[in-house]
């Protein structure tokens, strides 16, 4: 089983930026798609991006496209999600999540978090307006 941990979180102003990372442990570490999620005060969790164990496909939530981007470095283990022209709107917990192998790469399995199998522990991004 792949174990992640997430770092990065922080306290940013509206319009600036961070980047989280994504260490993923474990044998088969850099085999897993990967998931960003976020649990915004008093809402759901909800997807944000994935992308695909190789990086070739990524996805985004329209809330975040054009803003936020998720890359990863499987030689380092590690994923990482910028985000530029943060809102008040993106205070939120962060986390990331490994994809159950042998989905398919589509929308809809990304988004559906009861497909991932693994997940970190969050870290806090405020976004102050």
């Amino acid at each position: 089983q792949v174990q992640l941990v997430e770092s990065g979180g922080g306290l940013v102003q509206a319009g600036g930026s961070l980047r989280l990372s994504c260490v993923a442990s474990g044998r088969t570490g850099t085999t897993y798609a990967i998931g960003w999620f976020r649990r915004a005060p008093g809402k759901d969790r909800d997807f944000v991006a994935a992308i695909s164990w190789n990086g070739g496909e990524t996805y985004y939530a329209e809330s975040v496209k054009g803003r936020f981007t998720t890359s990863r470095e499987n030689a380092k283990n590690m994923i990482y999600l910028q985000m530029n022209s943060l809102k008040s709107d993106d205070t939120a917990v962060y986390y990331c999540a490994a994809l159950s192998p042998g989905l398919p790469l589509t929308t809809s399995t990304m988004t559906r978090q009861d497909n991932y199998i693994s997940w970190g522990q969050g870290t806090q991004v405020t976004v102050s307006s």
